[in-house]
């Protein structure tokens, strides 16, 4: 996992605020949801993860630099 820039961190905060809706690309977790579940973010930590809430109800963070999501209309 690489280190995140402050700069870094605030694009993310303003690029996904709490209430953005995503849908996940790729998540190197055993626990993962599917490929395609989408969630709503709730916030973004110091180290550049974003916190979500799944709509499968899982919880598990998008990890910086490791996993991906793209943002989505709902």
């Amino acid at each position: 996992m690489r280190m995140i820039r402050q700069n870094e961190l605030d694009a993310l905060r303003s690029r996904y605020p709490a209430g953005t809706r995503v849908e996940l690309l790729q998540m190197d977790d055993v626990q993962a949801p599917p490929i395609g579940t989408k969630g709503t973010v709730t916030g973004i930590d110091d180290t550049g993860s974003l916190l979500v809430n799944w709509d499968n109800r899982s919880g598990l963070n998008v990890i910086y630099g490791v996993d991906f999501v793209r943002k989505v209309a709902d």
